[in-house]
């Protein structure tokens, strides 16, 4: 008996030191992968998965269907700030782009300064990512700062400069579609015969295949949809009245080539997807979504310029089939990309920005808001050579899963929406005396009163603009928003409609 029982000890011992010995060799999980694509210019009347009726978008509606899928989300109502919001995870009143700044275009010497302001791309790359980018950047200069992606924290680069204003580049850099003008570490240079957005996605896919064994962080602000309308590589033959179309078209097959990409790596599910736009779609279109006509929204406060198609997906990380209201803007990015890469947050900044990294885990199913918010769109001014907005407050809108406060330029709540019952926002419920639009309208004003009086301008390092041959007069003229910039988003009749589609 006391020999077996040795034995059984003996037996015990060596089990257990063999399954710790089987621990120690298990490798550590490797850090996801984040693919962030961002398309410009597209609201969600144009994605089917939400309810579009006049377009098909297979690749994304799978993306959805196998993933999270947020009502709630959102961006700014311009291009540039909500690109300085996503990289910096503050809301422009506090980093200052409050306005449509194209840096290259308008020769001002103004730039997102990656010094002075916070990036995820810097953040992430010192966790141990490499990190890329390709696509449109638009606010900085690459002939003032060819090295700007790098500064901002992208390893590696492929990008659109925008529109340069002055010099013999002026005209080809302006094209951004067929025979593309593009900047990489070579410098900048056209493609002829090319399409913008094959060199990009190329781009992005050399990068995986050669950093696929490293944890990689991927930006992919794409030029499409954004004007001029063109034709693309798959509808050569797209009449000027489809090209709209075949320009979202080929976003979705350029998420299709990507996930391909991925899946023949076998890193597709370690790579965490996020899908969205910068803001809505250009006011010159108009789509039919879920029964109503909804005409776009870009630089408006509406529903229809900020509320953007967001989808977030990875198989078997983030749950599948979801449909989410959890409030979400695009403050958020950055504490969450940090979240999701295990990298530190640079605590020399202020962000308003929270993480919703447990939400699209599965931890939880809900985000840390109770409201979001969305500022930014028009235009702005040079004051002492340098930019700022027209209003010392600029106006703004605030709301929650159910209404919506407008607030003008002197901090004053003008209209209350119920969006959900009023998609149109025809409605104003600011005289209303229900007990939960009372509450609302409180707890919008007190969010207001916590903001500070005055909206910050952009902070960077003022350059010498003697650069530029022929310096840009845009920006001397003021703002044409007014004390509310409220500007509907006016109901479309079914005539404009038909005469849009190219029926009438």
């Amino acid at each position: 008996m006391k020999f077996n029982n040795y034995l059984h000890t003996v037996l015990i011992v060596a089990l257990v030191s063999f399954c710790v010995g089987c621990a120690k060799k298990q490798p550590a999980k490797k850090k996801p992968n984040i693919l962030f694509i961002m398309l410009d210019d597209l609201g969600k009347e144009w994605i089917s998965a939400y309810g579009a009726e006049d377009i098909k978008t297979p690749n994304i509606d799978e993306l959805a269907r196998t993933g999270m899928r947020f009502e709630n989300a959102y961006s700014m109502p311009q291009c540039t700030p909500t690109r300085v919001t996503l990289l910096t995870g503050q809301y422009p009143w506090r980093h200052g782009w409050v306005n449509h700044y194209d840096v290259p275009r308008l020769g001002h010497g103004g730039r997102y300064d990656p010094i002075m302001n916070p990036s995820f791309g810097r953040m992430i790359r010192d966790a141990g990512y490499t990190t890329c980018a390709a696509g449109k950047w638009q606010i900085n200069d690459f002939r003032l700062e060819p090295e700007a992606m790098v500064n901002a924290g992208f390893d590696e680069y492929c990008m659109w400069t925008g529109g340069e204003n002055g010099g013999p580049s002026t005209k080809a850099s302006q094209l951004r579609y067929w025979d593309p003008y593009i900047h990489t570490k070579e410098g900048s240079k056209t493609y002829k015969g090319q399409f913008g957005e094959d060199i990009f996605s190329d781009f992005i896919i050399d990068f995986m295949q050669r950093n696929k064994e490293e944890p990689m962080l991927i930006y992919y602000p794409m030029c499409l949809p954004h004007g001029p309308l063109t034709t693309t590589p798959t509808e050569k033959n797209a009449l000027r009245e489809e090209q709209h179309k075949a320009m979202v078209r080929y976003t979705d097959f350029i998420l299709k080539k990507l996930i391909n990409a991925l899946e023949e790596l076998k890193i597709r599910d370690n790579t965490i997807i996020v899908w969205t736009t910068d803001n809505g779609t250009g006011v010159g279109q108009i789509g039919r979504m879920n029964g109503r006509y909804v005409r776009g929204g870009k630089a408006y406060l509406t529903e229809n310029g900020l509320n953007a198609p967001f989808i977030v997906n990875c198989p078997g990380t983030v749950p599948q089939g979801v449909v989410t209201e959890a409030l979400v803007d695009f403050t958020d990015l950055l504490p969450t990309f940090c979240d999701l890469a295990g990298a530190e947050i640079d605590e020399n900044f202020v962000y308003d920005g929270h993480s919703f990294a447990p939400l699209i885990l599965g931890e939880t199913k809900t985000s840390n808001r109770e409201w979001i918010m969305g500022l930014g769109g028009r235009f702005a001014m040079l004051v002492n050579d340098r930019i700022t907005s027209a209003h010392t407050f600029r106006d703004r809108v605030i709301r929650d899963e159910k209404y919506k406060s407008y607030v003008d330029t002197t901090g004053r709540i003008y209209e209350i929406i119920d969006f959900l019952n009023d998609p149109d926002e025809q409605i104003n419920l600011i005289d209303s005396s229900n007990p939960e639009i009372v509450t609302s309208k409180k707890k919008f004003q007190e969010v207001v009163n916590s903001l500070p009086q005055k909206d910050n301008s952009p902070i960077y390092q003022q350059w010498d603009t003697s650069y530029y041959d022929h310096p840009a007069e845009a920006l001397n003229k003021v703002s044409r928003g007014g004390k509310k910039g409220r500007a509907k988003s006016l109901p479309v009749t079914e005539e404009e409609y038909l005469q849009k589609q190219g029926k009438k």
